[in-house]
């Protein structure tokens, strides 16, 4: 059974957010996939097995943390676009079906993948008692991203507070059900990015994510009202970092990256 490790987000290895990827005729146990992605040991590993034609969907996709599956995963949905494109087992855009419904990956050109996402719902809510202490920072505001995504989204005063964030990661576990999407406006646009973001989910087994795909579904509609525009270039600033381009199109949202394949080898278990 063949295995590899994606960075994703990424056009550098050693940078982005690395996925495992296995492409299956059929998926196994679940325990037996709790085990692989334990293994691996990366933020996600993604296991995916082809449809039969004519359906909605052409491969199967599913994702899991170390420590649980989850319901949507941008990054190594990514990562297992850049596989299928890049092995030949598949080309042109591909579908998956997956828990938050058939998602599509479409190859470019340049090499680069854009995913096409449900938007994600932002409720505004109260800043939870305690958020702050257990964050590092007072919150501007606090928006609820609904059920796809899980995550508490807040605003901190500028881009230096998000890269200065040092959570105590046991505390943030009471204040979501995945974990804390921390964001500010970019200091300087001429970087090439609108805004900068970092990812806390102890919830699920990541203390911190390296760049988040299912994040940017909430962080594009967040920033494009903001500022007015559709279309929007995210940073995550994670100590491997990566670029995520946006676009909202109303229900659903748009994620373009590169992806990198770093190593391929065989499980053996």
């Amino acid at each position: 059974m063949r295995i590899r490790i994606v960075d994703a987000f990424t056009d550098r290895p050693f940078s982005g957010n690395p996925a495992g990827v296995l492409l299956l005729d059929a998926f196994p146990d679940d325990a037996r996939l709790g085990n692989i992605a334990l293994e691996v040991n990366h933020a996600e590993t993604a296991f995916a097995h082809p449809l039969p034609g004519g359906g909605e969907a052409d491969w199967a996709l599913r994702w899991f943390t170390p420590a649980t599956e989850v319901a949507m995963c941008g990054h190594a949905t990514l990562a297992t676009a850049h596989v299928l494109h890049s092995t030949g087992a598949h080309q042109g855009p591909v579908r998956f079906a997956t828990r938050s419904g058939v998602l599509i990956a479409t190859p470019h050109e340049d090499g680069s993948i854009t995913l096409d996402f449900p938007t994600a719902p932002l409720t505004p809510v109260d800043v939870p008692a305690g958020l702050a202490e257990a964050l590092g920072a007072e919150p501007r505001s606090a928006l609820d991203t609904g059920p796809n995504v899980g995550d508490l989204l807040v605003e901190l005063a500028d881009e230096q507070t998000v890269l200065d964030l040092a959570p105590d990661f046991r505390a943030l576990t009471r204040h979501s059900e995945r974990g804390v999407i921390a964001t500010a406006l970019a200091a300087d646009p001429s970087h090439g990015y609108d805004f900068v973001s970092r990812c806390f989910f102890p919830n699920v087994g990541i203390d911190e994510d390296p760049v988040t795909g299912s994040a940017h579904t909430a962080l594009a509609p967040f920033w494009s009202e903001r500022l007015g525009r559709a279309g929007l270039t995210g940073r995550q600033a994670s100590r491997r970092s990566g670029l995520v381009r946006t676009e909202v199109r109303g229900e659903r949202t748009l994620l373009t990256g590169r992806a990198v394949t770093v190593i391929e080898g065989e499980l053996l278990a």
